[in-house]
């Protein structure tokens, strides 16, 4: 039996009760918002918090502090765990940074359809059911070249539809080269077992002629395929049969050939000081039947996978069951359909924000950079435009960098400084490089400025 002095120290003594903490004007109108149950889920794990962490009464938190953290804890069991980020590392297309951010006329088609109803299967003309993928098909046609064209949810799945729907229980060719690994542990010979294809493998790591596909055709070929190592780069004593000559193999043979281009390009990247990507249009003019690329790489659009080329080919992918399973949805095709409209009207550089991004001349960049520096030294931080460089990313164009102009700064602890800012709200992605946290104005998007400002200027004093 605990004595009397005790029981006056015991903290529970002091703690309110579940319905006299909610009753406290932090909580009541979050109560109203979200409702009693979170609300009185969030008060428990308050008062048990206190009861575990105060050693006496005295030691209890008080009244109000308890309603802060309560309110606290019910605000972030209410807030989604999916929100933007500023991208400040330099990295163009970053992966887990959700990759290429879409133009404003994307966002606003999303918002668009999203919002109400919209003719996704409708053909409004003829008052019956319509295809979802004639809302970009002829966009991509006129684009690519291609006879027919079909989108899926991203390039993975397009090249797995590909392997299943006309190489099942039938030998594909690829070089020994190109059997790549993409991101996630995501490997093309896996790829190829899972779609029931064959796997034969030809030539060596570095080199792969035209004789050994030769050599490896039979009555069982399905495929010659092509897959583009846009993650990784091949140098030295190195050689890989060019497309055309194996296009021309595979019209003597009657074996169609597919080009996985990866990330994909409808633009010349050679135009911007970059090593040349191979481009959808040209694959297709080469004569491949079939290429298959990202919506949400170099194209700069939402993810998906494309598939252009021979119409017979497209038409059996269509009728393919998991065409089905690997469809997209109304959003993504909205914001597909008007990144490419960007391409047609000959507007991808200033609208799609890769291509603004890697376009951006570095006297911008420096002028940018300047401004951010003035503004954080006029706040008493330590910071200097320094020249470094932007990466592409996304498994795109790999060792390409851009010149740039970043601001450095000079803080004692930066990996506690680049804590702080991902912890910030908004939450900002910096980089650190020779001791010190970098700023890359190429992918800090327009009218993120203020915002980037004032989350450092919080986290410098968090950190200080």
């Amino acid at each position: 039996m605990p004595d009397e002095s005790t029981q006056v120290t015991d903290p529970r003594r002091s703690l309110p009760s579940v319905d006299r903490l909610l009753a406290h004007e932090l909580l009541a109108a979050a109560v109203a918002e979200h409702g009693r149950d979170l609300a009185v889920e969030a008060a428990r794990a308050t008062l048990a918090a206190a009861r575990t962490a105060a050693p006496s009464a005295a030691d209890a938190p008080t009244f109000a502090a308890l309603a802060e953290d309560a309110a606290r804890r019910l605000a972030e069991m209410t807030r989604g765990t999916l929100y933007p980020v500023i991208n400040a590392t330099g990295v163009i297309i970053h992966t887990n940074l959700g990759r290429a951010p879409l133009s404003t006329a994307s966002q606003r088609a999303m918002t668009a359809v999203a919002a109400g109803y919209s003719n996704l299967e409708y053909d409004l003309a003829a008052g019956e059911r319509g295809s979802r993928y004639l809302h970009v098909e002829t966009l991509l046609c006129r684009l690519t070249g291609a006879e027919a064209a079909l989108v899926v949810n991203n390039n993975a799945g397009a090249v797995f539809l590909v392997l299943a729907a006309l190489a099942a229980g039938r030998d594909v060719v690829i070089s020994r080269g190109q059997l790549v690994e993409i991101g996630g542990g995501f490997r093309i010979p896996d790829v190829l077992r899972q779609s029931g294809a064959r796997l034969v493998e030809v030539g060596t790591t570095n080199r792969t002629r035209l004789r050994d596909f030769q050599e490896a055709i039979g009555p069982a070929t399905a495929l010659l395929l092509r897959v583009h190592s846009s993650n990784f780069r091949q140098i030295g004593f190195t050689s890989e049969a060019p497309l055309s000559e194996m296009v021309a193999l595979g019209r003597e043979s009657g074996v169609p050939v597919v080009d996985d281009l990866g990330s994909g390009s409808l633009l010349d990247t050679t135009r911007y000081g970059l090593v040349p990507e191979p481009m959808v249009q040209s694959s297709l003019a080469a004569g491949a039947d079939l290429v298959t690329f990202s919506g949400d790489k170099l194209l700069g659009g939402p993810q998906a996978g494309l598939i252009v080329g021979r119409e017979a080919l497209v038409a059996k992918l269509r009728h393919h069951p998991l065409a089905r399973a690997l469809r997209v949805d109304k959003s993504t095709l909205a914001a597909l359909q008007a990144t490419l409209l960007h391409y047609l009207a000959g507007e991808a550089e200033r609208e799609v924000p890769i291509w603004r991004m890697i376009a951006t001349p570095l006297d911008a960049l420096q002028t940018r950079a300047a401004a951010w520096a003035a503004e954080l030294c006029a706040r008493g931080l330590a910071a200097e435009v320094v020249p470094s460089t932007s990466a592409i990313g996304g498994g795109s164009l790999p060792g390409e960098t851009l010149p740039t102009r970043a601001v450095a700064l000079s803080h004692p602890a930066p990996d506690a400084l680049a804590a702080a800012l991902r912890a910030g709200e908004p939450p900002v992605v910096a980089r650190i490089a020779d001791g010190r946290l970098l700023l890359d104005p190429r992918t800090v998007q327009p009218g993120e400025d203020e915002a980037l400002l004032g989350a450092v200027g919080k986290a410098w004093e968090r950190g200080n």
